[in-house]
């Protein structure tokens, strides 16, 4: 059983918050909420996407493989855009490799963590919301492993919470969760219609989101995970 409780009751209340994505459009499906809560009250940091996305389309050459990751980040920034009130936050683009993630504990997965935790420093960061290490996609479990990992670097007092993408039951052990405020359905569907390249064909062959995935509930549940600093 999860106990959840509304986020501006809980004891992140105040907490300024990181949020990593494994792709462009997670951020919308899984933290969209939180993101515009957030941003809203001045307390979004930054939002990271650890790939390229280049992974959603086959690609004959380089250049198809450059131009889908130039177009996956430009319809990040529109769809953060959206979520934010016309201004997007700061962006990170890690580049990893779409759906080949650096193993854990490797020297690329470890210098990344020292990069987050150098960006959480910098900018104040408590809570730093990842998608849940149990979502069955390569991508999104070693998200989750990397925000366990900056915890290592900038200590205990940085709490991670999972949010969910593709899974619809909670992670294993979670007992605590913290539930955002609501936002305009019409505002997060928006903010997914800036993806285009994973709703239709403008680039060619490749994944479509499924429809059914279209409908966003309003408010975000994130669950946290025990390792981090809980009170």
């Amino acid at each position: 059983m999860v106990d959840v409780i509304d986020l501006s009751e809980s004891d992140w209340a105040e907490a300024r918050w990181l949020v990593l994505a494994p792709h462009p459009d997670d951020e919308t499906l899984g933290a969209g909420a939180l993101i515009a809560d957030a941003s809203a009250a001045d307390r979004l940091a930054a939002v990271v996407f650890l790939t390229d996305g280049a992974g959603s389309h086959p690609h004959p050459d380089e250049a198809s493989r450059r131009r889908l990751v130039q177009t996956r980040r430009a319809e990040a920034r529109l769809a953060l855009e959206h979520l934010c009130g016309g201004e997007a936050p700061e962006i990170v683009f890690l580049d990893w490799p779409d759906a080949l993630p650096h193993p854990q504990g490797s020297v690329a997965a470890l210098a990344t963590a020292m990069h987050l935790a150098d960006l959480c420093v910098e900018h104040g960061v408590t809570a730093l919301a990842v998608t849940a290490l149990h979502e069955p996609h390569c991508d999104h479990a070693a998200a989750a492993l990397l925000a366990r990992s900056v915890v290592g670097w900038t200590g205990p007092q940085l709490a991670v919470f999972e949010y969910q993408v593709w899974s619809d039951q909670p992670p294993a052990g979670a007992r605590r969760a913290v539930r955002t405020k609501g936002v305009p359905s019409d505002l997060r569907m928006q903010a997914l219609q800036a993806h285009q390249s994973q709703l239709t064909d403008v680039l060619g062959p490749g994944f479509r989101l499924d429809p059914s995935r279209h409908d966003m509930p309003e408010r975000d549940i994130l669950y946290l995970w025990e390792g981090s600093d809980a009170p």
